[in-house]
């Protein structure tokens, strides 16, 4: 299983955390995720069942190797002061969008343009999305993640 990228849309909340928090677990729910230890990979004797939550997904060590490819993979959303790091969320600062995109109230319109906001595997990236009059209307969460 090589990397992945991912990609989400949730509504407006102030909390990018809270609203990180929300998608994972919504994500977890709907089992929309890669779960090695049931992968066709495996012999289908040795298929585990996914887990029944979120603490039991990461206790399986490979998922810590390889990952869910998903929201799943990380885990908080970074504050102005934190330093990103594995499983981490950085958001696009509104310094960082007027100096790549000219703009620090980003809309859907701009999606196409993000890649220039830098970004590494097992480091999500999140950015506040406006509607024409500049007010928040969703957050779009995206990274790569896996071997």
């Amino acid at each position: 299983m090589g990397a992945s990228h991912w990609d989400y849309y949730v509504p407006y909340q102030e909390d990018l955390n809270a609203a990180l928090q929300q998608l994972r677990r919504a994500v977890f729910e709907a089992g929309d995720y890669y779960w090695i230890n049931g992968a066709d990979w495996r012999p289908e004797a040795e298929r585990e069942p996914r887990p029944p939550t979120l603490e039991a997904l990461w206790e399986a060590e490979l998922v810590h190797e390889a990952g869910t490819h998903s929201i799943l993979d990380v885990f908080v959303v970074l504050g102005p002061d934190d330093t990103p790091d594995y499983n981490t969320v950085e958001p696009v600062t509104d310094k960082e969008a007027l100096e790549l995109l000219g703009t620090e109230k980003l809309t859907r319109a701009h999606v196409p343009d993000f890649d220039v906001f830098p970004r590494s595997r097992w480091v999500g990236r999140c950015a506040v999305l406006h509607d024409d009059e500049g007010k928040p209307q969703e957050i779009r969460f995206w990274g790569h993640s896996g071997d």
